[in-house]
């Protein structure tokens, strides 16, 4: 998704007010002792475009209920001198994709809800990939045509954006504040959560997306069926967490995927993958590419040496997987 639009993904501003409004820092790979295994598979493929996500990494489990979405800032963040944003089309060609006029002939944004510390944007764009038929409420108010919601939140001078998601094919991106001193960073996985199906590439089709102002979360309402909701938890200078509740068993396919793409080891946006087997006594670590199956109840995907493109992009970690009747994990 390195080439999807995000308008005003690189405002430079001073970050400070971060985790008063969600909460403070948790260690972005807290073991979960007591958490589910899940069957965790990779699907990825090689390519030459740097815009075409080529990483796919499925997680399933029917008995998962809740589990924790984490984008946490590289481990070499404080070393970055020159930040990468620009989108890559060498060897590209997407003349076969499908495109989906919408109504618009430009860009067009709407401010859906506001406050003073953080507010929800709303784009349609003049085409899309998918036809837009995932409507978008926040309270009463239900707006229909939206290909694109930004989650804005207050800095000096500003605001940066910390969360995208797509409606028409449930993609989501996460990024935490920038580090004091420093300029937002960029963006760079994807994942998806709900009943993931293939349709030229994975997605989740979503018949509603109601955001809950109070509660800081978005319920998706599925058209397979069912619901899931992601809330908020904590978001700061180091990470952006998210919690997420799914209201039934995901039978039969992926709960949540993970999508990224990977060229080459110094032009890619996810190079590395770990996973916490259960009952293992550490880490298992490989080249992404490589990775194929574990049942683990952890997972990071992430760099460890410095990318050409996106180069300050988020590392991703997916963790406390419970079951409906499990101890529900804890906000640390």
């Amino acid at each position: 998704m390195s080439g999807l639009f995000h308008p005003f993904a690189h405002l430079i501003c001073h970050c400070a007010l971060a985790a008063t409004l969600f909460g403070a820092s948790a260690p972005a790979l807290a073991a979960s002792p007591d958490a589910l295994a899940v069957e965790i598979t990779g699907a990825s493929e090689p390519v030459l475009c740097a815009e075409k996500d080529n990483v796919t990494v499925n997680l399933s489990s029917p008995a998962v209920r809740q589990f924790r979405i984490e984008a946490a800032h590289p481990a070499y963040i404080g070393t970055v001198q020159r930040d990468s944003f620009d989108a890559d089309w060498t060897a590209c060609d997407l003349s076969g994709d499908p495109a989906h006029a919408s109504e618009v002939k430009t860009p067009a944004r709407r401010t859906l809800y506001e406050e003073p510390d953080f507010w929800l944007v709303g784009w349609t764009m003049p085409t899309y990939w998918r036809p837009a038929t995932a409507t978008v409420r926040i309270g009463d108010r239900v707006e229909t045509g939206l290909h694109l919601l930004q989650l804005w939140m207050i800095r000096p001078m500003g605001g940066e954006e910390v969360l995208v998601l797509y409606p028409q094919d449930g993609y989501w991106r996460l990024r935490p504040l920038a580090p004091q001193g420093q300029s937002p960073t960029a963006f760079g996985s994807s994942f998806l959560v709900g009943p993931v199906e293939i349709e030229g590439r994975p997605i989740v089709k979503i018949k509603e997306v109601a955001f809950d102002p109070k509660a800081r979360s978005f319920t998706l309402t599925f058209e397979r069926g069912g619901l899931a909701v992601l809330k908020l938890a904590k978001v700061d200078q180091h990470r952006h967490a998210l919690d997420v509740t799914l209201a039934g068993a995901i039978s039969g396919r992926p709960f949540a995927t993970l999508r990224s793409m990977y060229v080459t080891e110094f032009n890619n946006d996810v190079a590395r993958i770990a996973v916490r087997e259960k009952g293992a006594k550490g880490w298992r670590e490989e080249p992404i590419m490589a990775f194929k199956k574990a049942t683990a109840t952890d997972l990071w995907a992430g760099r460890t040496t410095v990318s050409r493109h996106n180069t300050s992009a988020p590392d991703m970690v997916f963790s406390g997987f419970q079951g409906e009747t499990s101890k529900p994990a804890p906000n640390k």
